[in-house]
C-alpha cells in the first residue's frame, strides 16, 4: 500500500515538472530538424565518408591470430 501512495506521489512530481514544460507543434518542430540537417550535412561523415579508415568506428576489426 505504502508503495503504491509513493508510486503515485513520484507520477504526481514528474506531471507537476512537465506542466510547465514549453511546447512545440511538431510540423514546427520538423522544419527546425530538416533545417539543421541540411546546414550540418557537409559535418556527416556517414553522408560524406572518412578522410581515413583509422577513424572510421565502423571499419571492420582486423582478425588476424597468432599461433
Amino acid at each position: 500500500m505504502a508503495a503504491n501512495i509513493q508510486q503515485q506521489r513520484a507520477v504526481n512530481d514528474q506531471l507537476k515538472r512537465e506542466v510547465d514544460m514549453r511546447r512545440h507543434q511538431v510540423s514546427e518542430s520538423c522544419k527546425l530538424m530538416i533545417k539543421y540537417m541540411n546546414e550540418h550535412e557537409n559535418e556527416d561523415c556517414l553522408l560524406t565518408g572518412f578522410n581515413s579508415q583509422k577513424i572510421n568506428p565502423f571499419r571492420e576489426k582486423s582478425s588476424c591470430i597468432v599461433l
